[in-house]
């Protein structure tokens, strides 16, 4: 068996596409099965929609999930150059000799005469077949159709008999009718080549074993086996995937259709959750380059790469009908082409999500907080991440929290009372009017705070010996304190463990808050006058 070279081979227009990263898994969970490599080749032909700065931003989003590869870009290797604009000789070499054999021509056709045709056929209720009226194979014909004005493309000259044959690894047997192939375009006027004719090139020069991509490009194989038989190259395995769909949906996953995704409730719910993380983080992007249909998105509101890999998986492959986590490991050891499925798989956010949170709570504290301190960073609470205490600070943080953290940048929800100066601690308004509007909650608050300046140890089991020695001695319910206490150190109603926050504030802290909430608490609720 030849060696398994696989490829994913993007183009630099936009960011690195949900889907597309699903299809790049597949090929380098194969190669890496087999021992082989994976190749990351950059289709930039269509130089009018390249876009170079989208470029790092794909690069980055690959090593961020863990997606190596062997050769490529910044990575070199013996096939060099991986970018198709900078292997434009190539191409024209190759459509020449396709010329020269007879398996292309030169077009002298303008798009209007072919449009003709095309309604005409179209009236006539027939497939539309080019004439080839304006071809030229001689030089004689060529310099006719040039003293005209005219102006050439190269067009393959496709067969009208017969069928196109070949086994796809996903979808068996498959066969298309020749006479339904246009003489398509390979080479523009410019004499710059198109994707079909450079890929296919590309594909041989690299030595691609197996063209794993996505059943959108299942119509083009004709034509691409039909170039790579008339140069006289070997054919690749071809196997192609199902795609992603949208949402609850079979409509095939698109980054332009926002608005309609959020229609989901559970694309909606995640949606909002990372632009509230990336607002945290004084990151403020437009719905086109921040939504879940982008890799971006879960880098920045911190999802775990292992949970994106896990997921993207099963979008279209199964072990069996029982397993759904997986290591990369796993995935590797398991991975196979024959138990990819025919049909697409749905993007459902909230499963997603899921897998989320099962990686992270498998996680230790410490790995946690080692994840969280960047998001603490970038939004400026945290000026120095190994300053002393900065670590141990954030840990106890974490651990208080445990479960309500689902990915690493929900740290930033309880920022603003952990990280935060004394007086600058934000109040939440409805809880502050229910719980310290009257005179009574305002006794009991003050009475415990005077009962906590005397306490020496503060700890978490000992602030709770004392809060309950409180209750007794002042005879008291604990639903009369405890939520007066949470809201004076912390603003909030809801949170981690009280006597947690307590103690992961500090005694000073937290007697300073208490008194600034009583202070506002007697100036926004004064006793009534008798």
């Amino acid at each position: 068996m030849a060696p398994v070279r696989t490829r994913f081979a993007p183009s630099p227009t936009g960011y690195l596409h949900i889907g597309g990263v699903r299809s790049a898994l597949f090929n380098w969970l194969f190669a890496r099965k087999h021992g082989g490599q994976f190749i990351l080749r950059i289709d930039d032909t269509d130089q009018q929609r390249n876009v170079d700065e989208a470029l790092q931003p794909i690069l980055d989003g690959f090593r961020w999930l863990g997606i190596d590869w062997d050769e490529g870009p910044e990575v070199g290797g013996p096939h060099e150059p991986y970018y198709q604009s900078q292997r434009s000789e190539k191409y024209k070499a190759a459509a020449q000799k396709l010329i020269e054999s007879g398996f292309a021509y030169y077009d002298y056709s303008t798009p209007e005469e072919i449009n003709a045709e095309r309604d005409l056929a179209h009236f006539e209720k027939k497939p539309f077949q080019y004439s080839r009226k304006w071809m030229a194979t001689t030089p004689e014909e060529r310099a006719r159709f040039e003293a005209e004005g005219r102006s050439f493309v190269v067009r393959l000259k496709m067969p009208r008999e017969g069928n196109c044959e070949f086994t796809d690894a996903v979808r068996g047997d498959v066969s298309f009718e020749w006479a339904k192939e246009n003489d398509h375009v390979i080479q523009r006027s410019d004499r710059s080549c198109l994707y079909h004719l450079a890929s296919v090139v590309d594909d041989h020069d690299l030595q691609i074993s197996h063209v794993i991509r996505a059943e959108e490009h299942l119509p083009n194989t004709p034509r691409q086996i039909f170039i790579a038989q008339s140069l006289g190259y070997e054919l690749p395995v071809y196997a192609h995937l199902p795609y992603v769909a949208e949402p609850g949906s079979k409509n095939k996953l698109s980054k332009r259709k926002l608005e309609k995704y959020l229609k989901n409730p559970d694309f909606k719910r995640i949606n909002e959750h990372g632009q509230e993380i990336a607002h945290r983080m004084g990151i403020e992007m437009s719905a086109e380059t921040f939504n879940p249909v982008i890799v971006d998105f879960y880098e920045l509101t911190g999802y775990l790469p292992s949970a994106i890999l896990n997921y993207l998986v099963l979008l279209g492959w199964s072990l069996d009908d029982k397993t759904e986590d997986f290591t990369v490991d796993e995935m590797i050891e398991h991975f196979s082409l024959q138990r990819v499925t025919k049909a697409p798989a749905s993007f459902d956010a909230k499963k997603l999500w899921a897998f989320q949170d099962r990686h992270l709570q498998k996680l230790s504290v410490e790995e946690k907080a080692a994840g969280m301190m960047p998001f603490l960073v970038k939004a400026g609470l945290v000026a120095d991440a190994s300053a002393a205490g900065e670590k141990e600070k954030l840990e106890k943080i974490v651990a208080a929290c445990g479960d309500r953290l689902k990915v690493m940048g929900d740290i930033l929800s309880y920022a603003d009372y952990f990280y935060v100066a004394d007086d600058k601690m934000e109040m939440d308004e409805k809880g502050f009017q229910k719980r310290l509007s009257s005179p009574e909650s305002q006794a009991i608050l003050a009475t415990f705070r005077n009962h906590l300046s005397d306490v020496e140890d503060w700890t978490v089991e000992h602030l709770d010996k004392e809060m309950h020695a409180f209750i007794d001695e002042a005879d008291v319910k604990i639903g009369d304190i405890i939520h007066g206490v949470r809201l004076s150190v912390t603003g909030k109603t809801v949170g981690p463990g009280m006597f947690d926050c307590l103690a992961i504030l500090g005694k000073e802290s937290c007697l300073k808050r208490m008194d600034a909430t009583l202070k506002l608490a007697q100036e926004k609720f004064p006793p009534e006058s008798e």
